[in-house]
């Protein structure tokens, strides 16, 4: 009944729209009254009612108390240039990560960093919708979030992170609104401008960007198969003296390598040395087929931070992530987010996560996703060999592919042509500090199931050959 309600509510609303799109209703003219307009519509007036207060929300219409109501003023059509990302701008850290997100459902993106809607618990998340509708009281679905974010969840995680030998109570876990979030927070707290902050090189992109919104100088550490290159790592401790030092352990962003206990354990060595701080980013930790070795878990949380959310293996429109870490630095972040956000993440956000974690279906959605990313990852790189890109390490999982591109094929001219066949590319210099992967790629395989992706791929890969201008003779 409800739905049908509402139904007939959206065809009064839509009508009104059309009236005013064909310019039937002028700005400022007075709508019909209710009761005349529910008699056209032939719906009753407590319908016309709701329709008529959707569109004054939308700023469409609006009520004089006493008089009815009108249509607003006129207002300034949308050009199609503000409503499209710009293709023109620079290729910097921002550049994928707005491609992405402002891409229209006809775009195909193999460079974007997360999974198809289709891939995620939605069946779970539904359930957790349902059950809070019919069960939260009101302050989850009013109220502020608590300032460390709800215990239901932080104490699940708490339960988790024992899991992997991290030993800590439910105070050294707050919830914040994101993973980027998290690792903001932290850089509020433990950065100021003009420090050093070590980063790996490749790395994730949006690393880089957070970081000159801070005003520091990041200094990449080129990685290898088996994490950071060791040597160079110790040599930018004594040069640069940095602050923090950001990461991923496990499948590792781009590149999809992991680290091993060996450089795992010389580098928390090295660390504490040089009164170094570690942020590890683990948000790829459920898509591992078997855990790796987790910094935070050798450290025990002394000198290591966690930080993860749950966008990759869940929903990123449900957004929250955490921090954990020693007690007392939670305290100082607790108070940051306060001073910034006013509490904690949503209630609700927070409770639909612990709702879908703790539902006995999400375990096996896991196992399902990881076999269907097996199959994607050998399917990519199968179909890729033929354009004489080839991926840089098989990862142990996850869904990025570091690939290698021909000699002589720029990604970055690349990614500028396929966005003319409709595709948005990830090229390897957003992730490099030192702009030394131009002839790198991070290919996204479960946005690769389609075919027109390899299509696309070719004809842009011969058009940005096309495009560049001919290598100098020596």
């Amino acid at each position: 009944m409800a739905d049908e309600i509402g139904t007939r509510t959206a065809a009064v609303a839509a009508a009104i729209r059309d009236r005013l799109a064909t310019r039937a209703l002028a700005p400022g003219e007075k709508l019909p009254s209710i009761r005349r307009f529910a008699a056209t519509m032939g719906v009753s007036p407590s319908t016309v009612v709701e329709a008529y207060d959707r569109l004054a929300a939308e700023g469409l219409i609006r009520a004089r108390p006493g008089s009815g109501f009108f249509v607003s003023g006129a207002v300034s059509p949308l050009a199609l240039t503000e409503a499209e990302p710009r293709r023109d701008r620079a290729i910097d850290p921002l550049w994928v990560s707005r491609q992405s997100l402002d891409a229209g459902p006809d775009m195909l993106k193999p460079g974007c960093g997360w999974l198809p809607a289709e891939w995620m618990p939605n069946a779970a998340i539904r359930r957790a919708v349902r059950g809070l509708a019919q069960q939260a009281g009101e302050a989850v679905l009013t109220d502020y979030g608590a300032a460390r974010g709800a215990l239901t969840l932080r104490r699940h995680l708490v339960r988790r992170l024992a899991g992997e030998g991290i030993d800590l109570g439910a105070d050294q876990v707050l919830l914040t609104a994101s993973g980027m979030q998290a690792i903001d927070l932290i850089g509020r707290f433990l950065l100021r401008p003009g420090d050093t902050v070590i980063v790996d090189d490749p790395c994730y992109f949006n690393f880089q960007a957070l970081l000159r919104v801070h005003a520091v100088r990041p200094v990449g550490v080129p990685y290898t198969p088996t994490g950071p290159d060791l040597t160079a790592f110790a040599a930018a401790l004594a040069e640069h003296r940095p602050r923090l030092y950001v990461t991923n352990s496990a499948l590792h962003n781009p590149t999809g390598a992991t680290l091993t206990p060996q450089t795992a354990h010389r580098l928390l060595t090295l660390a504490a040395a040089h009164d170094l701080t570690i942020v590890e980013d683990d948000i790829f930790a459920d898509l591992e087929p078997e855990p790796s070795p987790r910094l935070a878990a050798l450290d025990g949380l002394a000198r290591v931070i966690r930080v993860s959310s749950f966008s990759k293996t869940l929903s990123a429109s449900i957004r929250c992530g955490y921090v954990a870490a020693r007690a007392d630095w939670i305290e100082a972040l607790v108070d940051l987010q306060v001073a910034t956000g006013f509490g904690g993440p949503s209630p609700v956000a927070a409770e639909l996560i612990a709702a879908t974690l703790t539902d006995g279906s999400y375990r096996k959605h896991l196992e399902a996703l990881r076999r269907r990313l097996s199959r994607a990852r050998r399917e990519a790189a199968a179909r890729l060999e033929p354009l004489g890109i080839a991926p840089w390490i098989v990862p142990r999982g996850g869904f990025t592919l570091w690939c290698r591109l021909p000699e002589r094929q720029d990604a970055g001219a690349l990614a500028r042509a396929g966005l003319a066949e409709g595709l948005v590319l990830a090229p390897g210099n957003v992730f490099s500090v030192a702009q030394t992967a131009s002839g790198f790629m991070r290919f996204n395989v479960a946005q690769m199931t389609d075919p027109r992706v390899y299509e696309g791929l070719a004809r842009a890969m011969a058009q940005a050959q096309t495009d560049s201008p001919p290598t100098p003779s020596p």
